[in-house]
């Protein structure tokens, strides 16, 4: 009989003369370092495989890719030699980060594009391969934030999210995934959030959002390392890069803009944009499967796996310290219309 770890063959005789709670102890102990085996075998292989990926020549394809951490990114893999797509909603904003980016190279693609509809997404992808050929790169970036108390939210804010956070990056990987797949290669970034790790007061709708990222893209990793895809999920934590300015307010939207755009400059608990663009990129290079960035935000993660029930209480003690209901109410109002 072929040995398998756990058969009858390689138990000793003693496992049949032994009591019933000695036999479960004994094939418990034998399936524990089977599985054991199997998934430290896993791991090397996966390691040996994925080696470093070279971004010179290749096709990098970033959503959001028109300002913030995007553009960011975008400037990272321009310097690696990348040829480099950049879709966003806004043009005038797209064009003026193309221009920037034609700065360091000429091969530089700028796509406008609904990311909350499926066919642009597939138009876009489309228009990258004519243009560059098979996306080897995919970034899903692009993000909104919705911030207020619970009752200013609204069942379209958790749908914008969703099909921004969610949707978007899902109906552009489905896109490029056949080529990928076919070509046994690729490289898939998603940009999901402390949010999608923990969710915090007052950006309950960005969490959801971001929390639905993070399963997908966990999950989706472990389905595509059979064909040689790496899936990276990235969950920064605050960051410096003037999101609030873009992101929307609620209630007493003047105050709610103060504490977020306070605790997004920061430089104790915030983390320069350029030196997390530089640890993505990397990341993706590598192929890692997680990257949380900035030490506050690994500690809150590391907290909230062993004690999420002092990570809830600290979470309510940070909302009682926001700004109640009021103001303008279940109105929005941009951050640059909130000083």
């Amino acid at each position: 009989m072929q040995s398998t770890g756990i058969l009858p063959a390689e138990i000793p005789i003693s496992f049949f003369r032994c009591s019933p709670v000695r036999a479960i102890a004994v094939l418990k102990n034998r399936l524990i370092w089977s599985a054991s085996a199997v998934a430290a075998a896993a791991i090397a292989n996966a390691v040996r495989d994925r080696g470093s990926f070279q971004f010179r020549g290749r096709c990098v394809l970033i959503t959001g890719g028109s300002r913030g951490l995007g553009f960011l990114l975008a400037q990272e893999f321009a310097r690696r030699g990348a040829r480099v797509a950049i879709v966003a909603r806004d043009r005038e904003e797209l064009w003026r980060a193309a221009r920037q980016l034609r700065r360091i190279t000429r091969n530089v693609l700028p796509i406008a594009a609904d990311l909350m509809s499926r066919k642009d997404i597939e138009a876009a992808v489309a228009k990258v391969e004519r243009k560059f050929g098979a996306v080897d790169v995919l970034v899903n970036n692009a993000g909104i934030i919705s911030v207020g108390p619970l009752d200013t939210s609204t069942p379209a804010d958790y749908q914008n999210s969703l099909n921004t956070h969610f949707w978007a990056p899902y109906h552009a990987t489905m896109a490029v995934l056949p080529e990928m797949r076919r070509r046994k290669q690729g490289r898939i970034v998603n940009i999901s959030s402390i949010g999608g790790k923990i969710s915090v007061p007052h950006l309950l709708p960005y969490s959801v959002g971001k929390f639905a990222l993070t399963a997908f893209s966990e999950g989706l990793r472990a389905q595509l390392l059979q064909h040689k895809i790496y899936v990276t999920t990235v969950c920064p934590g605050l960051m410096r890069t003037g999101s609030p300015r873009n992101a929307t307010f609620k209630g007493k939207h003047r105050k709610e803009y103060a504490w977020f755009s306070i605790s997004d400059s920061l430089p104790l608990i915030s983390m320069s944009a350029d030196r997390a663009a530089l640890q993505i990129v990397n990341a993706c290079a590598r192929g890692e499967a997680e990257l949380v960035l900035s030490t506050p935000a690994k500690l809150a993660v590391l907290l909230n796996g062993l004690f999420p029930g002092a990570t809830a209480n600290l979470m309510a003690l940070f909302n009682y310290m926001l700004p109640g209901p009021g103001g303008i109410g279940r109105n929005a109002r941009k951050g640059k219309e909130s000083f």
